[in-house]
């Protein structure tokens, strides 16, 4: 038998033959690309087997030339032709229905007339109102008045007819008549006649002006004796009531108003702080030269001051008239009054200095931001004296006034030295400030310190800012040191505490630095005094003022501050670690009782000592047999002298008592000398007590525990302190705040644990997803899939059109460069030809030029 031949292997170029692509590749095999797979796959059909790179590269090309490259070459241009003839664009229709459809619409534009400026044959045109058809036919008449304004002018009839121009435009038979009579006439003759004829025109139309110019007078005149009877009004009693007007209604008088009000005007341009703080510096500095000229003594009179008038003759020699001897002549009751010139002058000067000096004063006040400096006053006693003083001098003879002028110079040199100076520099530690302020009134100290912030504002130096940061500090030190003499001077301070928040709103950083010093050194010396002593002593007047400045510089409705959080736990600190044991202490408690509500009123704070030691002030109210149980805290006493402060010696003594506010002074020594005044004190103190209970009763009504915290007050105002041997403002006191605290608190439920099973969490059971495709994951649901497929899809788009921009860029790239290399290869041949024909012609010149020389 015969052994089978084994089956040809099929090879990859097989396979390609048989695909549709046969007959490109058969004419250039060499553009085909094969893309192998590395793994045949059973049942899948691979589509991109074979590839003709060199071929779609061709179609692109092709295809950008069509489109993208001419739309590079219309670039940036608008004129193009676009055909709108009908049916140019349809190829449904056949070449003879266009040429008909055409045809007709041409026949309907010509019939029809759709615009006014149309030009067609069917219409007469016209040209100053005669028939451009008559115009053509080079006729015309002559018309002698078309001159008449022309003055000493020809006619255009005697003209045409005479000195030629004008001829085509008249009559054939007149042309026939003139030529016949200037042939029978001689040339002299002719121009006799053509003057006469001028002359005579000219005559008739002097007298034509003449007649038209005396018939408007004669209608003016008549018109003049007519007017009166057309003026004539009829008498008020014949005339006809006229209807009333409506009377306007206010939008319509509003409306009216507003039509006439004037226009807002542009304001000047605001001056930033640094401008303005410069200004007032050198208002200052000019203030202080003039005072320093003053106590020198050298006072210049206006007259002197105020520059002369300088003619436009003067010749600058330096000659001036020593006296002014011309005397002016004035008009009074009827006769000349002489009077001299220079009297007349001074007191003109002396007139305009004083509205000048009113003016500056004036500006002055307009420039100063605050209260009016205290110098004024030393300003205007000085001004009265010397007017005084001049005043009299007018009245003494000549010969005294040497010595006036004398004494109003030392007059005015006190009276310089005694007012303040207007520029101070910052002092460099307390004692130079101290000495500064000391004996000076308490407006002069805060125009003092007001003159030198306003000296060293920070805008006018670079070391400025430093010395005002020390400032702030020293004038805190000097506050404290005011409140801790044997005579506080609460005046002086209550006038420097605006200097005081000037400097904090400027350098609140270095503010808040000192303030927490302040604090620390207060808290570290309660602390120190517990340590040694086991017992504190309640901070000193200028402690307490420097927690109110701090309520006044700082917010103290934050939930934490730098400086108001340490002020609240000092003023805790100091409420329940100091012991009450007289009259001074509880002042000095009743003081931080007011900062402490004055501190909460805004946030609402919650403070518990502020409770406890009003608690305790009134139980130092209640005699010692009527209340046994135990009310107290820690550092009020129970028993012994200190436990009765508030006792009342004598029940008689709410008769005579007057409410007082209580002096800060008290918080170092109550000046209370006798029993009665004791129990007024005392009175003072309880009602001060019940007014600050009342305050926390309204700050604390919303809180739940509310009943509770204030339950112990009432108790202790119902059951034992002796209200009855109070007056009637403190009795009414205690009835308020009575009302407003419960008899029963409110009872709340105590917090236990819920005694019900605790529900338990749902069990769901598990979700099982079956994969049914293997590989990537292209989500679980039918949305999920789809959102997938479409990224997918977005991202290949995205891909291609990337790529697609990178080739069009490459094509106009190689496009513009042909073009340009196109050009620079038109514009080298024409270079060329240039050079080959200025050769041709230099080698002809010089040929014509030898063959000349032979």
């Amino acid at each position: 038998c015969k052994m089978k031949k084994p089956a040809k292997k099929k090879s990859l170029a097989d396979k390609v033959n048989k695909t549709k692509t046969s007959s490109q590749i058969k004419n250039n095999p060499f553009e085909v690309k094969i893309n192998r797979n590395k793994f045949d796959i059973l049942g899948r059909k691979s589509k991109h087997d074979v590839g003709l790179p060199g071929v779609s590269r061709s179609k692109a090309i092709n295809k950008r030339k069509e489109t993208l490259l001419k739309e590079f070459r219309l670039k940036h241009k608008s004129n193009k032709f676009v055909d709108r003839r009908f049916g140019e664009y349809d190829p449904k229709m056949a070449p003879e229905d266009k040429i008909l459809q055409r045809f007709a619409l041409e026949r309907q534009r010509t019939q029809t007339k759709k615009d006014i400026y149309t030009l067609n044959e069917e219409e007469e045109l016209t040209h100053y109102g005669q028939s451009l058809a008559e115009i053509e036919k080079m006729t015309d008449m002559v018309d002698s008045d078309s001159d008449s304004e022309e003055k000493g002018l020809l006619s255009a009839e005697l003209t045409a007819s005479n000195f030629g121009g004008g001829g085509l435009l008249r009559k054939k038979g007149g042309e026939n008549d003139e030529e016949q009579n200037q042939k029978l006439r001689s040339r002299q003759e002719l121009i006799e006649e053509l003057i006469l004829k001028s002359k005579q025109e000219k005559r008739e139309r002097q007298t034509q002006k003449e007649e038209a110019q005396e018939l408007t007078e004669k209608l003016d005149q008549e018109w003049k004796s007519i007017q009166s009877l057309l003026a004539h009004k009829t008498p008020k009693g014949v005339r006809k009531e006229e209807p009333e007007k409506p009377k306007l209604d206010d939008y319509d008088v509003m409306v009216r108003e507003l039509g006439f009000e004037m226009k807002a005007q542009p304001s000047e341009k605001l001056k930033t702080p640094e401008e303005l703080a410069k200004e007032e510096r050198e208002r200052l500095q000019s203030l202080e030269a003039d005072r320093l000229r003053r106590m020198l003594g050298d006072v210049e009179d206006n007259s002197a001051q105020k520059q002369s008038h300088m003619s436009a003759d003067d010749l600058n020699d330096g000659f001036v008239l020593d006296k002014e001897d011309c005397k002016t002549l004035s008009y009074q009751d009827g006769e000349w009054n002489i009077i001299e010139g220079r009297e007349e002058v001074e007191e003109d000067e002396g007139e305009e200095g004083a509205e000048e000096e009113e003016e500056e004063e004036e500006e002055e006040e307009e420039e100063e931001e605050e209260s009016q400096d205290g110098h004024s006053d030393l300003e205007s006693d000085q001004g009265s004296e010397v007017e005084d003083e001049e005043d009299e001098g007018k009245q003494e003879p000549a010969e005294a006034k040497k010595t006036l002028s004398e004494e109003e110079r030392r007059a005015t040199q006190e009276a310089a030295k005694a007012e303040l100076p207007y520029t101070f520099t910052a002092p460099e530690n307390f004692s130079a400030l101290k000495a500064l302020l000391d004996g000076h009134t308490a407006e002069e100290q805060r125009l003092i310190v007001e003159r030198i912030q306003k000296c060293n504002h920070p805008s006018l130096a670079v070391g400025n800012k430093a010395k005002l940061e020390k400032l702030f500090g020293f004038l805190l030190e000097y506050v404290g040191e005011l409140a801790t003499r044997t005579q506080p001077e609460l005046n002086t301070l209550n006038t420097l505490i605006p200097q005081v928040y000037a400097l904090c709103q400027l350098f609140p950083g270095s503010a808040c630095t000192v303030m927490q010093s302040l604090l620390s050194d207060g808290a570290h010396s309660m602390e120190e005094s517990i340590e040694g002593t086991g017992r504190a002593v309640f901070p000193g007047l200028d402690m307490l003022i420097y927690l109110k400045i701090i309520a006044l510089l700082f917010p103290a409705s934050d939930f934490r501050h730098p400086v108001t959080t340490p002020a609240f736990v000092y003023i805790s600190q100091a409420l329940t670690k100091c012991p009450v044991t007289s009259l001074e202490s509880v002042s000095a408690g009743l003081v931080l009782c007011c900062l402490a509500v004055e501190y909460v009123s805004l946030s609402q704070r919650f403070l518990p000592e502020l409770i406890n030691f009003l608690l305790g002030l009134l139980y130092l109210a209640v005699p010692a047999d009527t209340c046994t149980g135990n009310w107290m805290v820690s550092q009020f006493r129970q028993q012994g002298k200190a436990s009765r402060l508030l006792v009342l010696s004598d029940a008689e003594a709410s008769n005579s008592w007057r409410m007082k506010a209580i002096p800060l002074t008290s918080v170092h020594k109550v000046t209370a000398s006798t029993n009665l005044e004791r129990d007024h004190f005392r009175l003072s103190v309880l009602h001060t007590c019940l007014d600050l209970v009342k305050r926390c009763t309204l700050l604390y009504r919303d809180l739940p525990s509310y009943d509770q915290i204030f339950q112990p007050i009432r108790t202790l105002l119902a059951k034992h302190v002796p209200v009855q041997n109070y007056p009637s403002s403190l009795q009414e006191l205690h009835r308020e705040i009575l009302e407003d605290i419960p008899e029963t608190p409110s009872h709340h439920p105590p917090l236990v644990f819920d005694k019900k099973k605790p529900i338990p969490l749902k069990l769901l059971k598990p979700k099982i997803v079956q994969v049914l495709d293997y590989g990537k994951k292209r989500g679980n649901t039918k949305e999920e899939k789809e959102r997938e497929r479409l990224k997918h899809k977005y991202k290949n788009e995205f891909k291609g059109a990337l790529r697609e921009l990178r080739k069009d860029t490459r094509f106009l790239a190689q496009a513009k460069l042909s073009d340009i290399m196109s050009r620079d290869a038109e514009r080298k041949r024409r270079v060329k030809e240039l050079y080959g024909s200025l050769a041709t012609q230099e080698g002809e010149w010089k040929a014509l030029k030898k063959k000349k020389r032979k």
